[in-house]
């Protein structure tokens, strides 16, 4: 028997949560339900008006990703929540994860609706309009990807709780009137005034920009050019563009303007108090003193701390990643987080105490992008690594390792000074910038992205054998 569900546009998401849960409770099959579907179904009957026997529990996590999912705007998107729900209840596999299919569908579209979001509190310009009572009137039109106008619009409620407003978009529209706030039809786009404030931010803006910072595809990402029609900014765009490369010019003529009276006074001052680093480095113990005090690129200025190599000052074998990640640059040691500890089971799996190693980093510092609450990865490019090198040579010279394990592209190409994809250079052996012998392999946060298990399991297969490979070499000669 098939069941029809029609939901409502507006407050869908308890519409469809109390929907699911009449439907699970009586065990009616994911594909024996039409959400939303064309009217005509003459086999299809509506779901009971009373909730069966069956109690359905689901996870929080469940409920946060569907209160997102829900304002995608793909047909499908009840079907995949419920189908999700209905697995979650009969422990069919974890299709909250992002290894699984549908789990990993579902999360792309909470990151989608969640940008929309974003963009829409970022991009919405309101305009004032003329009002009867003593309180101001705005408007807006917007134009988002998703149906996002009801979860995005409590964030302006709570903004501007002191005036009306209305947001119109294609499919819906928003309307903030007294502090009540309800939605209704969309409509086109409302003939809005001028506004006198426009200019200003306009001016504002003109003198901020730096054209020799010009990174179109990064604006253009931050800054989708479908927007660009309701910013005020954005007419200003293609003439700034077209005088970037004369206003660079002008800047550089410019020169460096002179500092004021005095300032050297105070800038020796601070300079005289801070740490110096050492100007012999006999040890490791010197080393990492002095690296800890390191200017030598531009990552030091957000990094929590340099994180120095640790393990046998001796040490046969030297392994070296590519950088810290979030928990390495939080409590300054190397290869703690998620990828670390792939690394370090392999090592104990090989019977070895990664105390009898030397574990590093090509760069010492935390190279990130900050997103809300989260620091996420960014690869360091060849001029941060050529920076840090000096910093890995003294490792090698006082440890003096028989063989070094280089773990991805940025170690093999610090160490040895190639670029080769690494698909071709796993599992050889290269000669360093230092002399001696370098194996290459796979880095574990490489394993850790890989989605497919068996190629996961594979690339794993292969940084074992290499480990081997490599602390056999080291005890040559022992």
């Amino acid at each position: 028997m098939s069941y029809a569900v029609s939901l409502p546009e507006s407050g869908i998401f308890d519409a469809w949560r109390d929907a699911a849960r009449r439907a699970i409770s009586h065990r009616i099959a994911p594909e024996h339900i039409v959400w939303n579907g064309p009217g005509g179904l003459f086999d299809a009957a509506p779901l009971p008006d009373v909730a069966g026997s069956h109690a359905a529990r689901v996870p929080k996590a469940f409920v946060e990703l569907a209160r997102s999912v829900i304002w995608h705007s793909v047909p499908d998107r009840l079907a995949l929540l419920y189908r999700a729900l209905w697995r979650l209840d009969s422990c069919e596999g974890e299709p909250l994860s992002p290894v699984d299919p549908l789990g990993r569908t579902l999360m792309l579209m909470q990151k989608s609706v969640r940008r929309d979001i974003h963009k829409m509190h970022a991009f919405v310009r309101f305009r004032e309009v003329s009002a009867a009572g003593p309180r101001r009137r705005f408007a807006a039109w917007f134009e988002p990807s998703h149906n996002t106008l009801e979860p995005g619009s409590t964030f302006f409620a709570d903004r501007f709780a002191d005036m009306d407003w209305m947001i119109v978009t294609p499919r819906s529209t928003a309307r903030f009137v007294d502090g009540a706030l309800a939605f209704g039809p969309g409509g086109s786009k409302p003939e809005l005034p001028d506004d006198a404030t426009e200019e200003l931010w306009a001016a504002y803006f003109t003198h901020i920009f730096n054209p020799a910072r010009i990174k179109l595809n990064a604006m253009r990402s931050e800054m989708p050019k479908k927007y660009w029609s309701n910013l005020p900014e954005t007419r200003l765009i293609p003439q700034m563009l077209a005088d970037a490369e004369a206003r660079v010019k002008r800047m550089h003529d410019a020169g460096v303007s002179a500092p004021r009276a005095g300032a050297s006074i105070v800038s020796d001052r601070y300079r005289a108090s801070l740490p110096q680093p050492a100007v012999h480095i006999a040890t490791l113990e010197v080393a990492r003193e002095a690296a800890l005090q390191c200017r030598r690129c531009g990552l030091c200025e957000a990094a929590t701390q340099t994180v120095w190599g640790e393990g046998a000052r001796d040490a046969s074998l030297m392994i070296v990643g590519e950088q810290p990640g979030d928990r390495e640059d939080l409590e300054g040691r190397p290869f703690t987080g998620p990828a670390g500890q792939v690394l370090r089971e392999l090592i104990a799996a090989a019977g070895v105490d990664a105390k009898a190693l030397w574990l590093t980093n090509a760069v010492k510092h935390f190279k990130f992008s900050p997103r809300g609450k989260k620091r996420l990865h960014r690869n360091p490019d060849r001029g941060e690594i050529a920076h840090c090198r000096w910093w890995l040579g003294l490792e090698l010279a006082l440890v003096k390792p028989r063989i070094t394990l280089a773990l991805g592209a940025s170690a093999a190409f610090a160490l040895t000074g190639d670029s080769r994809p690494m698909a071709e250079r796993r599992g050889g052996v290269e000669t360093g910038l230092h002399g001696g012998p370098v194996l290459v392999s796979w880095h574990p946060s490489y394993i850790l992205r890989l989605r497919d298990p068996g190629e996961s399991k594979a690339a794993r297969d292969d940084l074992a054998k290499d480990l081997e490979t490599a602390l056999l070499k080291s005890r040559v000669g022992e």
